[in-house]
């Protein structure tokens, strides 16, 4: 390995909702002199704040935190980051291992563990692979549990969308656009992810463009051969299709 590498300092972020867990780490680091502390957060809001002044290159994050998760936090990071998961959570410690993670520390975990984890990383910076970002949200594709709530970036700060605030959700390329009390976000998902993680019983595919709540449909409308609109509010309409409509049939007593 180029010596010269071992001079370079990468900047670490500890992002963990439990303060013995951010010393632990930050103790583990200090013999660790390629790597610099930039920062403590204890929670997601902290965090994506944080992450956007300091520039980490490295995040050590808990998955399970309040308000806002480790997985959900990643979905609204831009920046190209390394990251290890630091959690009493082993849920996902396979499919992590699987996706090729950089790595996954399962609390309680000693030093010589967490000094392998260390050194795997420095692999991958020191090699210029600055991000697992995809092999994350593979992850996060593949993880079969309901969402409960969908947080969205805005600006530098994190908003949370409880499920039952939101209207529907509008397919946008490559991307979708969230409508909700809150307004509208657009965010990096597929409506497919949408289709399999929002709860069904709650949530329709009414057509190729639209989800739509379907506690917050007023009403349905005749709109041309076989198709409807289903009614938010007077300013607010979406077509339903055939097979949009045959489905809400089944949600709904109408």
């Amino acid at each position: 390995m180029n010596t010269n590498f071992r001079h370079m300092k990468y900047k670490a972020l500890i992002i963990d909702d439990e303060p013995p867990a951010r010393s632990i780490v930050k103790a583990y680091l200090k013999k660790h002199q390629e790597i610099d502390v930039v920062g403590e957060c204890a929670n997601g809001f902290e965090a994506i704040k944080a992450i956007k002044e300091k520039q980490p290159q490295l995040l050590f994050l808990d998955i399970q935190m309040p308000k806002v998760t480790g997985l959900e936090l990643l979905e609204v990071i831009d920046e190209p980051v390394q990251v290890v998961f630091t959690t009493a959570y082993d849920q996902y410690a396979l499919k992590a291992f699987e996706l090729n993670a950089v790595d996954y520390l399962l609390k309680p975990f000693d030093e010589s563990r967490f000094d392998g984890a260390v050194e795997k990383v420095l692999g991958k910076l020191q090699s210029g692979q600055s991000s697992n970002n995809t092999n994350i949200e593979q992850m996060q594709n593949e993880n079969t549990e309901l969402l409960e709530r969908i947080v969205v970036k805005k600006g530098t700060k994190l908003e949370v969308i409880d499920l039952n605030h939101l209207w529907y959700i509008e397919a946008q390329d490559d991307y979708v656009m969230l409508y909700s009390e809150k307004g509208h976000h657009l965010k990096s998902k597929t409506m497919k992810y949408f289709e399999e993680h929002l709860p069904a019983d709650q949530f329709v595919r009414i057509h190729r463009s639209y989800i739509i709540n379907v506690d917050k449909i007023k009403a349905l409308e005749p709109y041309d051969k076989d198709t409807y609109l289903a009614i938010i509010h007077p300013d607010c309409k979406l077509k339903v299709s055939r097979t949009g409509y045959k489905k809400l049939k089944e949600k709904m007593d109408f």
